[in-house]
């Protein structure tokens, strides 16, 4: 087969699927029906499990902070479930192939041709400097703005996994202890990979331009912001991130990985503190 062939048919089968997903959108109701199944468990576990089942944070803080960590990722691994159960149900199986179509684990397309590129992978670089500084300098001012909009919001006691790491004490229970590593890998494997981001951006993204057009990917990283609220101290940077760092690359390239890669930055950041505080070098 010559090259302009072949070309011409994956740009063929890129226009059909492209077609099939116009065709196929969602509504607004089924949209914040997903959003609401990823919400409520998360906001159980938080508000209503943790304070019912935690150590107190005072006399036992690594018991206290290990309960709504193992809680968390819970309802983590639930975003994945609800992912998987949603593809089976509209593409009748959960084989690779299925599952990387659905949920836009692809190569990033051009946005003019809908072609993949390799070198469009290099976008990922401006997005990674761009993230890095937003979470240096500006995710601590934005909440703490909004927490003095809306005071109700502030982090309580023990609630916060920063918090938990910086305490000295803390980090001298932890120092050996491989199976926290362990721990906090399969929690980041389901926040950043396989929980929130097969969901927002590979479920709903996709599947969100039928109601909200050129925007979906606004009202994507809206939506992944209001998730937080079982975390709410955090939702207003949640939004702004989840717009211009996560929905917006996704959309542009048609990729979730573009997502993935740069919402797993934080994973990749804790996972090195972690380490060292296992280590002794914290």
């Amino acid at each position: 087969m010559e090259l302009e062939e072949i070309n011409n048919l994956a740009s063929s089968d890129s226009t059909a699927w492209n077609k099939v997903e116009e065709a196929n959108q969602y509504s607004l109701a089924k949209i914040l029906g997903i959003w609401a199944a990823a919400v409520l468990p998360m906001v159980t576990l938080s508000w209503i499990v943790f304070p019912a089942v935690s150590p107190d944070f005072k006399t036992d803080p690594l018991g206290a902070g290990l309960t709504r960590f193992v809680l968390l990722t819970v309802g983590l691994i639930w975003l994945f479930v609800l992912s998987m159960i949603i593809v089976y149900r509209e593409e009748g199986d959960l084989r690779w192939g299925t599952i990387r179509q659905r949920l836009w684990l692809n190569t990033p397309r051009d946005p003019k041709t809908g072609q993949p590129r390799g070198r469009l992978w290099l976008w990922l670089i401006p997005f990674i400097i761009l993230g890095i500084a937003y979470g240096i300098y500006l995710t601590p001012v934005i909440d703490r703005m909004w927490v003095s909009i809306f005071p109700f919001f502030s982090e309580p006691p023990g609630f916060g996994g920063g918090a938990f790491l910086e305490s000295p004490e803390i980090q001298v229970q932890l120092v050996g202890a491989w199976w926290f590593f362990l721990l906090y890998f399969v929690s980041a494997l389901f926040n950043t990979v396989l929980g929130e981001e097969f969901l927002f951006r590979g479920v709903l993204l996709p599947k969100m331009n039928g109601v909200f057009g050129k925007w979906d990917w606004v009202a994507n990283g809206t939506l992944f912001g209001l998730y937080h609220l079982h975390q709410p101290w955090s939702i207003l940077a949640s939004i702004i991130d989840g717009i211009l760092l996560f929905a917006l690359p996704s959309r542009v390239f048609r990729s979730t990985w573009m997502a993935i890669i740069l919402h797993s930055l934080q994973s990749v950041f804790f996972l090195f503190l972690i380490l060292g505080i296992i280590l002794g070098l914290a």
